[in-house]
């Protein structure tokens, strides 16, 4: 019989306790120990083979795996004990607070070995995966253009429970944003240059509240995104996908849209348009829309995290992906301080683009 994992969850807030309930439901992992120096006995999901301590040091030598669920600024020391100790561990995004902090891990990750997987829950989804494979495939062409959104209303209590939150570094740039970078990048790569804007109109408090960012990506593509989080709208991905139960959900409306020189996708709702022969508007498309079996990307998330562990997988999300999503959200939060345009490094030389007999060579299979 396969081993049963020992995990350690650090951090017992909101997505501390998700990740030890679904540890607790999971067939192969044990949930060995909840660190927390504040934890609530009473208020923590554990099992009879749980131990709730202070010090994850307690726990390091105990473990098989560490979910690092602890605040931003904690997750830089978290996960260099973790790597120092051997021990694979799954960070919640953002991987840090800032870059520097973000590349001694993956520095630490690289030169060690020790599998870091970032916790960019989306790209678990099969929503995303499927867009990304459709865009791959070359079924839309070479991309063009990419129109994204994040439109929200968090609601006064959500300012009143935490009073940081009206401060700088409090905002959806550095917040929410990260979720939708990381998002935009599994679709179409790299973003090489960033300008934004932002204001605090609404509110009227020190952080933004409303951004609008123009973005370069290393194929060649341009893109726009809006991010918002005082709008009566439901255009979001946690109101578009329907992966959260929690929220108000609208399964008509789309938060990416990725247009390309044969055809386009919307995302989530999987809308896909394409050309049977040269684009035009003076020429018919097709509109299908690709089904796909909603799951969980939290669940789907812990149990790749298991294959990490088992050294069955490479960690989808590297400490090296969650350092670049990272990299561009602190590029938008510079541009909209100074209204001047950031170039984003990416270490890495633009991919190639395929050519059109290539493009036009692919196919998507629709279900």
């Amino acid at each position: 019989m396969t081993r049963r994992l020992r995990i350690a969850v650090v951090g017992a807030g909101l997505i501390g306790r998700e990740h030890a309930r679904r540890v607790l439901a999971h067939p192969r992992l044990e949930l060995s120990y909840v660190v927390d120096p504040y934890v609530d006995a009473a208020d923590t999901p554990s099992g009879s083979a749980t131990a709730l301590v202070a010090d994850l040091e307690v726990a390091l030598g105990d473990v098989d795996g560490v979910v690092l669920a602890t605040p931003n600024p904690a997750h830089r020391d978290g996960a260099l004990a973790a790597i120092a100790a051997g021990i694979p561990v799954l960070v919640e995004k953002p991987i840090a607070d800032t870059v520097a902090a973000a590349a001694e891990i993956v520095t630490a990750a690289e030169a060690s070995g020790v599998p870091v997987l970032v916790g960019h829950q989306r790209r678990h989804s099969p929503l995303l995966a499927r867009a990304v494979e459709v865009i791959a495939s070359g079924a839309i062409g070479n991309p063009v253009a990419v129109m994204g959104s994040a439109l929200f209303a968090k609601p006064h209590d959500y300012f009143d429970a935490a009073p940081w939150r009206r401060e700088a570094g409090g905002g959806p740039i550095l917040i929410n944003l990260i979720h939708d970078i990381d998002c935009l990048r599994a679709l179409c790569g790299d973003i090489t240059r960033v300008q934004a804007t932002a204001g605090n109109t609404v509110r009227g408090f020190a952080v933004e509240d409303t951004a609008a960012v123009v973005l370069n990506f290393a194929c060649g593509a341009l893109g726009t995104f809006i991010v918002s989080d005082a709008a009566g709208s439901a255009r979001s991905w946690e109101q578009t996908s329907r992966e959260n139960p929690g929220y108000d959900t609208a399964d008509d409306e789309d938060c990416y849209h990725v247009a390309g020189t044969r055809g386009s996708i919307s995302v989530p709702t999987l809308r896909l348009r394409t050309y049977r022969g040269t684009a035009s508007w003076w020429e018919p498309s097709a509109v299908t829309t690709i089904d796909v079996r909603r799951e969980d990307p939290l669940d789907l998330q812990l149990e790749h995290f298991e294959h990490v562990i088992r050294g069955n997988s490479a960690p989808k999300v590297t400490a090296r992906d969650g350092l670049q999503s990272l990299r561009v959200v602190e590029a938008v939060a510079d541009s909209a301080r100074t209204g001047l345009p950031v170039d984003v490094p990416t270490g890495r030389p633009a991919p190639r683009p395929a050519t059109r007999q290539t493009r036009e060579d692919s196919h998507v299979v629709t279900h």
